[in-house]
């Protein structure tokens, strides 16, 4: 293989895309003496915006409620980011995409989601790192189970 012709990985940029907080019951809620829940949703997308140029964007958004109405906080973080990734089999882009790509920004997301969290003075929530080598096979698992009941091998 020629010099031209490796496989090229680079990260370009890391950016906080979008990062929301709420906390509408307060200042109510600061008094509040019962423990909250506290439930996690991650969403990963990935798009090309130029040649051999992706952007993938790590969605966490972490909810705590007291009970099933009251919100005490949301915070909803969209962790950026620019990777080129050149001379690499169309097969392999989407789970370096999905799974290396989400790897990478996660630290960030998860930094941004404790650091938003603290400041709107609760303890912070510390993510667990996350298995997006298994999430990816999951989802392409329902996925071909929605496309006619295949069974997508994982490996």
């Amino acid at each position: 293989m020629e010099q031209n012709e490796q496989p090229v990985f680079n990260i370009e940029k890391l950016y906080v895309k979008d990062l929301s907080l709420e906390v509408p019951n307060a200042p109510g809620i600061y008094l509040e003496q019962d423990t909250p829940t506290v439930g996690i949703e991650l969403g990963t997308q990935a798009a090309q915006v130029g040649e051999g140029y992706y952007e993938v964007a790590l969605t966490v958004t972490v909810t705590s409620k007291i009970g099933e109405e009251k919100t005490v906080y949301l915070v909803e973080v969209v962790q950026g980011g620019i990777f080129q990734i050149r001379n690499v089999p169309q097969d392999d882009i989407e789970p370096v995409l999905m799974i290396g790509c989400a790897n990478i920004l996660f630290p960030y997301a998860r930094e941004a989601v404790s650091d938003a969290i603290t400041r709107a003075g609760f303890q912070p929530v510390l993510l667990s790192p996350v298995n997006f080598e298994g999430l990816y096979a999951a989802r392409q698992q329902d996925l071909a189970q929605q496309q006619g009941g295949a069974d997508v091998p994982v490996q």
